[in-house]
């Protein structure tokens, strides 16, 4: 039994490796492979770029693939989506196809773009929404590089940006959002109803979810006399309720909480004053709502 898994090549690459790596699979690539290795005998994975990803879920060659929900509307492939998964290359904050213009191009919304030239590599969807318009374009697959084609080459662009810092490098301006898009697991329809490989995927994808709970979290234990507990519990930020356990001497209790990392360097000067001693921060994995 074994699950065809694909992963995204490129820039979500990297993240995508280590990402599983924290859920618990250890995939390794040698030199010009694009079947990397994993510790899991039940995973066969294949490395795509993640345009074609939902394509071949679709098409059943592949089980289970990890793509952007903006391919998935691209190629209007009937998948089954199993979650939402937010990371990418650098940011947690989703990635915005979005109509970009020059500055005093006079373009200020779907409805001025009638007869216009559009660049993209996000085509069909494009069409999609200046139908929704009522809008008649000429709209061009572009092969990247597209904000420098405005305006000598098209009118208008429609681009992924997370920040639009280099849209706006170049002189555009955003007008539209066209699409939000995050990654996304999903599935081959007929591969989510066999018994065995649903089972599979949902449990990588609940490791998968797991990691990324844990991301920016770490873990706290501390031994507190009990004279002082309320006021170093007066202290504690806390996912639910801080964990305590009675210690060997009886005047003491051991303590242990989740928090986000950026707050403890605030927050251990605050617990040492308060009484607590032994202090110990540990990385996290995973966390399982």
């Amino acid at each position: 039994m074994v699950l065809k898994v694909a992963l995204p090549k490129g820039s979500l690459q990297e993240a995508t490796f280590g990402l599983f790596k924290k859920a618990g699979f250890d995939f390794r690539l040698s030199a010009r492979s694009y079947h990397p290795s994993v510790d899991d005998p039940e995973l066969e994975a294949t490395l795509l770029r993640a345009q074609e990803i939902p394509r071949y879920v679709e098409a059943g060659v592949l089980d289970m693939g990890i793509t952007g929900f903006d391919n998935v509307c691209e190629c209007e492939a009937d998948v089954h989506e199993v979650c939402e998964m937010r990371y990418s290359k650098a940011t947690t904050r989703p990635y915005k196809w979005v109509l970009a213009v020059p500055k005093g191009s006079g373009i200020r919304g779907p409805r001025d773009l009638e007869g216009k030239r559009i660049a993209t590599e996000l085509v069909n969807v494009t069409k999609r929404y200046l139908e929704s318009n009522g809008v008649s374009a000429h709209v061009e697959f572009s092969w990247g590089a597209t904000e420098v084609k405005v305006p000598d080459l098209v009118d208008a662009i429609v681009e992924g940006t997370e920040t639009g810092s280099t849209l706006h490098a170049h002189g555009l301006e955003i007008v539209d959002t066209l699409l939000e898009s995050t990654t996304r697991l999903i599935a081959n329809k007929i591969s989510w109803e066999d018994c065995w490989k649903r089972q599979k995927i949902e449990n990588i994808a609940m490791l998968l979810q797991a990691a990324l709970n844990a991301d920016g979290l770490v873990g706290l234990k501390m031994n507190v006399p009990r004279d002082v507990l309320n006021e170093v519990l007066g202290e504690l930020p806390s996912l639910k309720q801080p964990t305590l356990s009675p210690l060997a001497d009886e005047n003491w209790v051991a303590a242990e909480i989740i928090v986000e990392e950026k707050t403890v360097r605030e927050l251990i000067p605050r617990l040492k004053r308060a009484g607590a001693s032994g202090i110990v921060e540990y990385p996290l994995n995973k966390v399982i709502y």
